[in-house]
């Protein structure tokens, strides 16, 4: 019997795939995906996901795959600039990090590959969890069954294993989806990468040079958008709400930019998560919303903590009864933290949304940006402090 089936290789899945291996415990990898290549991936590390890696000695990854510090955040309010704060923070040691996350899961795989106690098993999607007298005992693949001591769910916010665990996820209200662009950067942002937010009457778009120097860009897409975002002329679009530098470029590279990609963004979590034989984590358990990149940062706390609990736990005979104590810790430890995070998310969002409905006040901020920069500029730091460095104490234990 498999000791560990983790279902998912993401950020979650292989980093902990890695850690157990490292300590002797069998584990198996699956992944519904063939590759890594997916039409998008969060890949801001900010200095919690960082030092995560470090705790983990991982950061040498970081230095191996495409990777990119921002230089700063700026923010656009009817074509004129309402503040901007320059990498890294007053807070942080180290700035914000964009790394190829197609690149770094391979780099984690590839490590622990080194490990006879590892497989991974790309291309197979989990059709159903099997269960024995109330207990998850294993992974079914078409026709192929894998039995194992723990069942681990890190297969994202649509995730099956939850599903079929019958675990329910509780949606918090979300009234924005993204869509998805990318373009050829050209020179643009090159030698300075600046995460641009732009704002100009009620729509907005984020803008950023990514670690393989493509352009992406994410527009919001309001539940209360009158548009029919399918036929929209997109190139126009982007243009019209553009400042001139960027407008310019869009126009010089137009035949680049590709066709959107949907992105609906779903945000919630599980009261419970887990089952006796079975644990989520990750966006399985937590989807968070993009806002401030959270997703893989939070993902890789999480690993540190289950880590900490499952290697004492696993690297002798599982005692089941042992382990349905254990498993509840995981969550105690973790959901403060996730709960606060989708919180400083949802007041980032409102912030937004302020200016978004009110024409005047839009009016005023960029009339008045010289006057009251000073004041939005120290705000907006004030609330990023947790969203960077995370808002509990995470230690890995085996570093």
């Amino acid at each position: 019997m498999t000791q560990v089936v983790i279902v998912g290789a993401g950020p979650t899945g292989a980093t902990l795939a890695l850690l157990l291996v490292q300590h002797g415990i069998q584990v198996k990898l699956i992944e519904a995906s063939r590759d890594f290549r997916r039409v998008f991936r969060g890949e801001a590390l900010m200095p919690s996901g960082l030092d995560a890696l470090k705790q983990m000695g991982l950061s040498e990854l970081i230095a191996q795959i495409p990777h990119k510090a921002l230089d700063g955040w700026e923010f656009i309010l009817e074509e004129r600039s309402l503040f901007r704060v320059d990498e890294p923070m007053e807070v942080d040691e180290q700035p914000c990090t964009l790394v190829s996350q197609p690149h770094l899961l391979e780099a984690l795989i590839q490590k622990a590959s080194n490990y006879q106690e590892f497989e991974f098993l790309p291309g197979k999607p989990v059709r159903d969890l099997i269960k024995q007298e109330g207990r998850v005992i294993g992974v079914t693949l078409g026709e192929e069954q894998i039995l194992a001591d723990l069942v681990i769910g890190c297969d994202g916010r649509n995730s099956v294993v939850r599903q079929k665990a019958g675990l329910s996820l509780e949606k918090l209200s979300n009234n924005i989806d993204i869509l998805w662009f990318k373009l050829a950067a050209g020179s643009l942002l090159e030698s300075e990468n600046i995460f641009y937010s732009i704002l100009k009457d009620r729509n907005g778009f984020g803008l950023f040079r990514s670690s393989e120097n493509e352009l992406q860009l994410g527009w919001g897409l309001h539940a209360d958008d009158s548009i029919n975002w399918k036929e929209i002329d997109w190139t126009q679009m982007l243009i019209a709400n553009s400042p001139a530098w960027l407008a310019q470029h869009l126009q010089n590279y137009s035949h680049t930019i590709t066709q959107p990609i949907l992105l609906s963004v779903v945000v919630g979590r599980c009261p419970q998560w887990h089952q006796p034989g079975l644990l989520l984590l990750g966006d399985a358990v937590h989807p968070l919303s993009p806002i401030r990149a959270q997703g893989i940062n939070m993902a890789l706390r999480d690993v540190i903590v289950a880590a900490n609990y499952l290697i004492p736990l696993l690297s002798k005979p599982v005692n089941h009864n042992e382990s349905g104590l254990i498993l509840p810790l995981i969550q105690a430890e973790r959901e403060p933290e996730i709960i606060r995070i989708q919180q400083l998310q949802q007041q980032e969002i409102a912030q937004a949304e302020k200016l978004r409905g009110s024409a005047l006040l839009r009016w005023l901020a960029s009339r008045f940006a010289p006057v009251i920069r000073p004041w939005i500029r120290q705000s907006w730091l004030k609330r990023q402090q947790q969203l960077r460095q995370g808002v509990t104490q995470v230690h890995y234990l085996f570093g």
